[in-house]
Protein backbone atom coordinates (compact mmCIF):
# COMPACT_ATOMS: atom_id res chain seq x y z
CA UNK A 1 0.00 0.00 0.00
CA UNK A 2 1.52 3.32 -1.07
CA UNK A 3 0.83 6.10 1.44
CA UNK A 4 0.65 8.74 -1.30
CA UNK A 5 -2.43 6.99 -2.72
CA UNK A 6 -4.34 7.11 0.56
CA UNK A 7 -6.93 9.83 1.10
CA UNK A 8 -6.10 9.83 4.82
CA UNK A 9 -2.50 10.77 3.99
CA UNK A 10 -3.51 13.42 1.42
CA UNK A 11 -6.07 15.02 3.75
CA UNK A 12 -3.69 15.01 6.71
CA UNK A 13 -0.92 16.67 4.67
CA UNK A 14 -3.40 19.39 3.72
CA UNK A 15 -4.35 19.73 7.39
CA UNK A 16 -0.70 20.28 8.33
CA UNK A 17 -0.50 23.29 6.03
CA UNK A 18 -3.73 24.69 7.50
CA UNK A 19 -2.41 24.25 11.04
CA UNK A 20 0.84 26.05 10.19
CA UNK A 21 -1.07 28.96 8.65
CA UNK A 22 -3.49 29.12 11.58
CA UNK A 23 -0.79 29.04 14.26
CA UNK A 24 1.18 31.85 12.60
CA UNK A 25 -1.53 34.12 14.02
CA UNK A 26 -1.27 32.83 17.60
CA UNK A 27 0.35 34.98 20.30
CA UNK A 28 4.15 34.88 20.05
CA UNK A 29 4.44 33.70 23.65
CA UNK A 30 2.67 30.49 22.55
CA UNK A 31 5.31 29.61 19.94
CA UNK A 32 6.97 27.08 22.24
CA UNK A 33 3.72 26.07 23.93
CA UNK A 34 0.54 25.12 22.18
CA UNK A 35 1.79 26.16 18.71
CA UNK A 36 4.69 23.72 18.91
CA UNK A 37 2.41 20.97 20.26
CA UNK A 38 -0.19 21.49 17.54
CA UNK A 39 2.36 21.48 14.76
CA UNK A 40 4.04 18.34 16.06
CA UNK A 41 0.71 16.53 16.44
CA UNK A 42 -0.39 17.59 12.94
CA UNK A 43 2.88 16.48 11.32
CA UNK A 44 2.71 13.19 13.18
CA UNK A 45 -0.49 12.13 11.40
CA UNK A 46 0.76 11.86 7.78
CA UNK A 47 4.21 10.84 9.00
CA UNK A 48 2.83 7.84 10.88
CA UNK A 49 0.63 6.88 7.92
CA UNK A 50 3.69 6.97 5.65
CA UNK A 51 5.84 5.01 8.08
CA UNK A 52 3.13 2.43 8.63
CA UNK A 53 2.70 1.87 4.89
CA UNK A 54 6.44 1.36 4.55
CA UNK A 55 6.34 -1.56 6.98
CA UNK A 56 6.31 -5.15 5.79
CA UNK A 57 3.52 -6.48 7.97
CA UNK A 58 -0.10 -5.47 8.35
CA UNK A 59 0.37 -5.65 12.12
CA UNK A 60 3.07 -2.96 11.98
CA UNK A 61 1.01 -0.88 9.54
CA UNK A 62 -1.99 -1.10 11.88
CA UNK A 63 0.14 0.07 14.82
CA UNK A 64 1.30 3.19 12.95
CA UNK A 65 -2.21 3.96 11.67
CA UNK A 66 -3.33 3.67 15.29
CA UNK A 67 -0.63 6.16 16.32
CA UNK A 68 -1.82 8.54 13.58
CA UNK A 69 -5.32 8.24 15.04
CA UNK A 70 -3.96 9.15 18.46
CA UNK A 71 -2.18 12.19 17.03
CA UNK A 72 -5.30 13.45 15.27
CA UNK A 73 -7.22 13.13 18.56
CA UNK A 74 -4.44 15.08 20.30
CA UNK A 75 -4.63 17.81 17.66
CA UNK A 76 -8.41 17.98 17.99
CA UNK A 77 -8.05 18.56 21.73
CA UNK A 78 -5.44 21.27 21.20
CA UNK A 79 -7.68 23.06 18.69
CA UNK A 80 -10.61 23.01 21.10
CA UNK A 81 -8.39 24.43 23.86
CA UNK A 82 -7.05 27.10 21.48
CA UNK A 83 -10.57 28.14 20.59
CA UNK A 84 -11.57 28.31 24.26
CA UNK A 85 -8.53 30.54 24.89
CA UNK A 86 -9.69 32.84 22.08
CA UNK A 87 -6.73 32.15 19.80
CA UNK A 88 -8.80 30.92 16.84
CA UNK A 89 -12.07 29.66 15.44
CA UNK A 90 -11.64 26.05 14.46
CA UNK A 91 -14.95 24.63 13.22
CA UNK A 92 -13.63 24.07 9.67
CA UNK A 93 -10.52 22.35 10.99
CA UNK A 94 -12.57 20.20 13.33
CA UNK A 95 -14.60 19.06 10.31
CA UNK A 96 -11.33 18.20 8.54
CA UNK A 97 -10.23 16.22 11.58
CA UNK A 98 -13.53 14.35 11.69
CA UNK A 99 -13.06 13.37 8.04
CA UNK A 100 -9.49 12.17 8.69
CA UNK A 101 -10.62 10.19 11.75
CA UNK A 102 -13.18 8.40 9.60
CA UNK A 103 -10.58 7.65 6.92
CA UNK A 104 -8.17 6.28 9.54
CA UNK A 105 -10.93 4.15 11.07
CA UNK A 106 -11.64 2.73 7.62
CA UNK A 107 -7.96 1.90 7.16
CA UNK A 108 -7.89 0.16 10.53
CA UNK A 109 -10.99 -1.89 9.63
CA UNK A 110 -9.44 -2.82 6.29
CA UNK A 111 -6.23 -3.98 7.95
CA UNK A 112 -8.13 -6.00 10.57
CA UNK A 113 -10.08 -7.81 7.84
CA UNK A 114 -6.85 -8.82 6.14
CA UNK A 115 -5.60 -10.58 9.28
Amino acid sequence: MNHKDLNAWKESVNLVTKIYKLTEQFPKEEMFGIVNQMRRAAISVPSNIAEGCARYSDKDTFRFIDMAYGSIAELETQLIISEKLGFCSCQELLADIDKIEKLLSGLKRHLKKQN
